[in-house]
């Protein structure tokens, strides 16, 4: 009967040519539909509409996400129950000029498509009755009068991207304002740059060597001083664990999240990244996997072809454009996310199963301005050799006191690439990644603090794959050195904005992470020098300057290391891999190749500022990482548990 009333007010609407009736989609008889077709039991129909209830989600949703029926059986019913008509925008393609009146991200991001017009009316095709009721009057605004039609998912969002290809990919590689972005970088006018000093440092070789070597050590010294005092004091802070912010709030209705999972060139960790992902205990009702492959990866894209992918977990191929890098792919599925929380994962990634509970609990006791939640990276292969240690160890460090010590002096945080979460609406508006840069997370990090954001750490690890071989190793780490050095162009194209966006104190953070750090890698191997006297051979500049600075100059390099070492033990006792703290002592001997890294991403900077030099995972897949579950995590609140 009610379909029969619905089939009459539409014949009715489009015999009149008026604007028709907001459609309410009828919970009930949408089940009733999808178990006459025998598409569920009534038992599976009950729980569905329970759990649309208890979620505040519509019931299709639940059915095609939750019990894996299929979008196109939902949509048939979704017809029925409607008195529309269903229709396929792939098959029957949409007028395109209908579709650039509102832009096709605005389509995406409302699951409605204008398709083609009859009789006075536009059809608008969707797979959200919902959403058009909402949305109808600004469509009449636009279009006139609008009749609603059914589709898929699916089918909406394939449609999109293959007819309006251009201006999607136009938006991913340009989402980022100009001024906030690399992407004019001018690496002509960098080249000349860094000719000229390169000439002046030739010129002082010649004429004053000593007084450039003692200029060079002295910045390299400040610098030495500066960073291992920041150590120092996170170290202090970080020795114990910060009180949980008061994570007594629990969500009243659990978050959609969309996790973007960017692949190239991926064969040996596909079912393993699967299986990881399976095994996440969120519910699947409320979370969206989209894996981002490139359209011209045949290897990936190949070996998932031979994969069935597991329900929830869908593929967003990202067509070819004017340059390849993984920000450029994550703007390109940002528009494709269902999820009001983003968060990322890379592709040998080993997420803890109740990690994105503890997200919705970060966020639900996090102020406003606290857009983005980042987690600790650990790895599961430390054990495979001497440079896995090693890279353990910095990583522990950095994850477990450096960041922690940052957010708590309230520096800006530079974000990691992975295991990050951020509110989908402040991500938008703050341009999303910069596509051209190659460190698009710490680039990302400096713009949340000057647009007056916060990130906070939450205690939640995700294992990845500590890069075990030492040419990859150096390519790997030039990429990030590389875009470390343009990202502080790009922030300090303005300095005094800069100053105004961070004020003081943030703003020598910017100075000390980004420069220091820089500074420290070239200029490394003149403090390596203050280690000749250990071994009986005088330093150069023993000779020019009193005794008493020249072994406060070398004291203050050794204690240095001291620090490091404290830092180490501090953050692996907090990892539980006390048993590395042995091999601390050779981070000596693994500082060097970051150097290396420094040289040829300056070389890089200069000749492929957005080269992204791809680091191959799978390498040293261990047994432990086939069969070993995620390190145990801190308890959840007791009201999320289970």
């Amino acid at each position: 009967m009610i379909a029969w009333v619905n089939s009459q007010e539409a014949i009715m609407q489009e015999r009149n040519h008026q604007t028709p009736r907001t459609p309410a989609p009828d919970r009930d008889f949408l089940c009733q539909e999808l178990v006459y077709r025998g598409h569920v039991t009534a038992d599976i129909a009950d729980r569905a509409a329970e759990i649309a209830r208890l979620r505040r989600i519509p019931v299709a949703q639940v059915f095609t996400r939750g019990f894996g029926v299929s979008q196109y059986a939902v949509a048939q019913a979704q017809a029925t129950a409607l008195g529309a008509q269903y229709i396929n925008p792939v098959t029957e393609a949409p007028d395109t000029s209908l579709i650039a009146r509102i832009g096709a991200p605005q389509c995406i991001k409302t699951g409605l498509m204008p398709w083609r017009q009859f009789g006075g009316e536009t059809i608008v095709l969707t797979s959200r009755p919902e959403q058009f009721r909402d949305e109808t009057p600004a469509l009449v605004a636009i279009f006139g009068p609008v009749r609603l039609a059914i589709t898929t998912e699916d089918h909406l969002n394939r449609a999109l991207s293959r007819l309006c290809k251009p201006a999607l990919v136009a938006q991913a590689e340009c989402k980022t304002a100009p001024r906030e972005s690399c992407r004019n970088w001018a690496p002509r006018r960098a080249a000349l740059i860094g000719g000229f000093v390169g000439i002046c440092a030739l010129v002082c070789v010649v004429y004053a060597p000593e007084l450039l070597l003692a200029a060079l050590t002295f910045w390299a010294v400040a610098t030495l001083f500066l960073s291992t005092a920041l150590k120092a004091a996170a170290a202090f802070i970080g020795w114990r664990d910060a009180p949980d912010g008061a994570q007594n709030v629990i969500p009243v209705q659990l978050p959609a999240i969309t996790m973007l999972v960017p692949l190239y060139n991926e064969t040996a960790i596909a079912n393993h990244l699967l299986a990881r992902l399976s095994g996440l205990d969120y519910p699947r009702t409320l979370l969206d996997i989209c894996l981002v492959l490139e359209e011209d990866d045949k290897t990936t894209r190949a070996t998932l072809g031979r994969t069935t992918l597991p329900q929830g977990i869908r593929a967003i191929t990202v067509p070819k454009g004017r340059i390849k890098t993984k920000p450029r792919a994550l703007n390109y599925a940002l528009d494709f996310a269902r999820g009001d929380i983003i968060g990322i994962w890379d592709a040998e990634d080993a997420p803890a199963a109740d990690q994105l509970h503890r997200v919705a609990v970060g966020f639900a006791n996090a102020p406003p301005d606290v857009v983005c939640l980042q987690g600790k990276l650990d790895y599961y292969n430390a054990a495979s050799n001497w440079l896995t240690r090693c890279f353990t160890i910095e990583y522990a460090g950095w994850f477990r006191v450096i960041l922690p010590g940052l957010q708590r002096l309230g520096l800006a945080v530079p974000l990691g690439g992975t295991t990050l979460f951020f509110k989908k609406d402040a991500l938008h508006a703050l341009g999303g990644w910069d596509a051209h840069n190659v460190t698009e997370d710490a680039d990302l990090g400096i713009r949340l603090a000057r647009h007056g954001y916060r990130t906070w750490l939450i205690d939640t690890v995700t294992e990845e794959e500590a890069n075990g071989r030492a040419w990859p190793w150096v390519k790997q780490r030039s990429r990030w050195l590389k875009g470390y050095a343009i990202t502080y162009g790009v922030h300090m194209r303005n300095p005094v904005q800069l100053w105004r966006d961070l004020g003081a104190w943030r703003f020598f953070g910017v100075q000390l992470l980004f420069l220091g750090t820089l500074s420290q890698f070239v200029l490394a191997p003149l403090l390596w020098t203050f280690w000749l006297p250990v071994f009986g051979v005088t330093h150069p500049l023993a000779a020019v300057m009193p005794a008493w600075a020249f072994w406060t100059l070398a004291g203050l390099f050794i204690g240095s290391e001291i620090i490091g070492w404290l830092v180490a033990y501090v953050a692996l006792k907090k990892a539980g891999k006390r048993w590395l703290f042995k091999w601390a002592f050779s981070l000596t001997l693994y500082f060097p190749l970051g150097a290396l890294a420094a040289y040829k991403g300056l070389f890089e900077l200069l000749t492929k500022p957005f080269y992204w030099d791809k680091t191959a995972h799978g390498i040293l897949l261990s047994k432990e990482w086939r069969t070993a579950t995620p390190p145990p995590q801190p308890p959840l609140h007791p009201a999320l548990d289970g």
